[in-house]
């Protein structure tokens, strides 16, 4: 788990909305945090997309959800070359636009990912004077045969940490051309 300056508020957080039960010996779990330069509205426009995942998540090449977008909804996820995987079928399990709260469940594909659930949250804060959004994802899965937690904590990590920089990115090039004013200048303007 990475902390900083706001370690207290990161582990409220992470205590009101991340909360993984871990069963079994054979799971691992973490906590990942990144800080984006970008409003909570525009970073949660792209998290919330349960449908539309590839716009920030580089590994996916395609989505199809079947039936409506709600609680319960299941997305079949065509994986890009270079991972050990092809396809992933994820179940929506939580959708909060009030608490800024995402949570899925892999139900199904050809990986070695089983008994996955995530939930990734968004978190207003300030950073160099403007809007900007801490985005906390954690995640328990089962540590497949032949692999040890590490290992399995270590390979899931990377992933969530290229799809977290990704959306950094995606959500910093979108906040700029929005032209985001400085907290100073808007408090003025009010």
């Amino acid at each position: 788990m990475t902390m900083n300056n706001g370690g207290l508020m990161e582990e409220e957080y992470i205590r009101r909305h991340h909360k993984h039960e871990i069963v079994v010996d054979n799971q691992c779990s973490s906590v990942l945090i990144k800080h984006i330069k970008a409003p909570l509205h525009l970073v949660w426009s792209l998290v919330r997309r349960f449908d539309q995942p590839q716009k920030y998540k580089p590994f996916i090449s395609r989505c199809v959800v079947q039936g409506n977008l709600e609680i319960g909804s299941v997305r079949e996820v065509d994986v890009k070359s270079g991972l050990p995987a092809t396809t992933s079928t994820e179940r929506l399990e939580l959708l909060d636009d009030n608490e800024h709260v995402l949570s899925i469940r892999i139900v199904g594909g050809d990986h070695r990912l089983k008994n996955y659930s995530s939930v990734v949250s968004l978190h207003s804060e300030i950073i160099e004077g403007r809007p900007g959004t801490m985005v906390i994802e954690s995640f328990v899965v089962d540590v497949p045969e032949g692999n040890t937690k590490d290992e399995t904590c270590y390979f899931v990590e990377a992933l969530i940490k290229c799809n977290l920089k990704s959306l950094a990115d995606v959500s910093e090039r979108l906040a700029v051309q929005d032209r985001t004013e400085p907290i100073d200048r808007m408090s003025l303007q009010i």
